[in-house]
């Protein structure tokens, strides 16, 4: 009853918001465009605002799910076009906080006692509310300030309902509309569910947040506040708490004579130092889980909280994207063709010479424009683009890595206007390669890797021995087989010889050939085949 409920709500928002006009009815199968045109409010309710934001507010109207649902849609630029991204990245979370008593039972039942001996002070008023949890203030014992994180009671099966009639509405569109396909929004979908249940487990957060903090912890680039493990559990999490400037409050920067150009290119050198340095990223730096510390304006620390989403990359990755940016740097287009195909990318089958020119087309009237007026972000979203004709698998650490670097591009330019990208990612990246290929790159590299190496030795040593053991008895299997062949293959050379003599002997004797002349034919065809096999 309840998921019929839901069902109606979600039809009353489309009629409302009148999203049945985002699909061309002109391009339907027959049956579905008469099914479109019979819908009854299509007849008594207009609504003219433009497409993107009819589509926010229906989001909106369904609920802190669908507003999360469209804040994770506005990301993949690659596949929507520019103003629906552009609308639905204005989602934010303002949502209606639940009831303290619910969030003190949660912590209580976590953690298994009475929130008043947990910590010497709870505040009930909750200091955020968002779509997934809210977070209250609280002092420990030991006298240190946290924050503890709730997650909202209920949230995950509201979630799994939602997801499962989002999954209904993906299969319609696909079965509807033959455009909708190259949006897949199934894939869409399941990228969402993966996503949105991993933030309903704090103590993967938690964990996230933790290694984050211990690769900054001497920085003075960012700051990651504490994890107090005693009081982690999957729907309960407690962190320091942190003091600082929100970093979309620019007047209050600007007002205390913050350094908005190192504020800035520090965000950008953040970005590089946890994609290359790291191979693990924060990847939800949008201005809501940013803060900024300014005890010292001149040297301006950023601080990172809400570490739920985060985006890793393997070597592989790491190598060719590097290369990838280095070779957009220098406009080498062949090159990042290339590299496409080396990667996997794109179907190794891929024209290397069409997709260079398809790269060409898209990227040389943005570098007619001053470096600084470049938005690198948008250029890697439009080259997304033009190699999905080129059938490019959809990477999702790349999708991440994308969104990351739009929000970090996006911040770095509200900070500074002037920001140059470019020349301030350049130098970075190319000291990396340098540092790859360098005799004390490689020596790092043999060095974090020789213990493991001689831990592994016995065992190598095992299975080297184990495999030309097998080898030299797969040997022998065949040598024995060879042999039985060998001896099959004497037998039928001299049955044949016997039979072709036999049928010679026919010949010799005619009296025998004219009795039996087609047995001597046979016998000598037969003795012939013998010695062909």
């Amino acid at each position: 009853m309840l998921q019929f409920t839901r069902l109606i709500k979600i039809v009353g928002a489309i009629a409302r918001y009148r999203l049945d006009d985002l699909i061309k009815i002109d391009r339907l199968p027959f049956p579905a465009r008469v099914l479109m045109r019979l819908l009854p409010w299509r007849y008594f309710i207009k609504n003219n605002d433009p497409r993107a934001i009819r589509l926010r507010k229906g989001l909106e109207s369904l609920g802190p799910i669908f507003i999360k649902f469209g804040q994770i849609l506005s990301t993949r630029r690659d596949l929507l076009p520019e103003d629906v991204s552009d609308e639905l990245a204005r989602l934010q979370d303002q949502v209606a906080p639940f009831p303290a008593t619910e969030a003190v039972a949660i912590i209580e039942q976590s953690l298994h006692a009475p929130v008043s001996e947990l910590f010497d002070r709870f505040d009930h008023e909750p200091m955020a509310s968002a779509s997934i949890a809210q977070v209250h203030s609280a002092r420990l014992h030991s006298g240190e300030e946290v924050v503890i994180k709730v997650i909202r009671p209920g949230i995950e099966k509201v979630i799994r309902k939602d997801i499962r009639l989002m999954y209904v509405f993906g299969r319609l569109l696909v079965a509807l509309l033959k455009e909708a396909r190259r949006l897949r929004p199934i894939e869409v979908v399941r990228d969402y569910e993966k996503t949105i249940l991993d933030e309903l487990d704090l103590l993967r957060e938690a964990a996230n947040a933790s290694l984050l903090r211990r690769h900054f912890i001497d920085s003075p680039l960012l700051f990651v506040p504490q994890v107090y493990w005693d009081y982690c559990k999957p729907s309960v999490m407690v962190m320091e708490r942190i003091y600082g400037v929100p970093v979309a409050d620019i007047k209050t920067l600007k007002a205390r004579g913050t350094d908005m150009k190192k504020l800035a290119e520090r965000g950008v050198e953040i970005f590089f130092t946890q994609v290359f340095r790291d191979r693990f990223f924060h990847a939800d730096m949008h201005p809501g889980n940013i803060f900024v510390d300014i005890s010292d304006p001149s040297e301006p620390k950023y601080i990172g909280i809400d570490c739920g989403i985060v985006g890793t990359l393997e070597p592989e990755d790491q190598y060719y994207l590097a290369c990838n940016l280095l070779a957009f740097f220098k406009r080498d287009y062949r090159r990042v063709a290339q590299l496409h195909v080396d990667s996997g990318w794109v179907p190794s089958d891929t024209v290397v010479g069409e997709l260079e020119a398809a790269i060409r087309t898209v990227c040389e009237p943005v570098f007619e424009r001053p470096l600084k007026d470049i938005s690198f972000g948008y250029l890697l979203v439009r080259l997304f683009q033009v190699a999905r004709r080129f059938e490019m698998e959809v990477q999702p650490q790349l999708v991440l890595l994308e969104k990351t670097l739009l929000n970090v591009e996006g911040l770095g330019r509200q900070l500074y206007p002037d920001l140059d990208l470019w020349n301030t990612a350049q130098p970075y990246l190319e000291k990396w390669m340098k540092d790859q290929v360098s005799p004390c790159g490689i020596g790092r590299s043999v060095k974090d890797n020789l213990s493991g190496w001689l831990l592994s030795a016995p065992n190598m040593a095992r299975n080297t021995l184990h495999s030309v053991k097998q080898i030299s008895e797969h040997q022998q299997k065949l040598m024995a087989m060879h042999k039985r062949e060998d001896q099959q293959s004497g037998k039928m050379k001299w049955l044949g010889g016997l039979l072709v003599a036999v049928a010679a002997a026919a010949l010799v004797f005619p009296e025998w050939s004219a009795q039996v002349p087609w047995q001597g034919v046979f016998i000598g065809g037969l003795g012939v085949w013998l010695l062909a096999r």
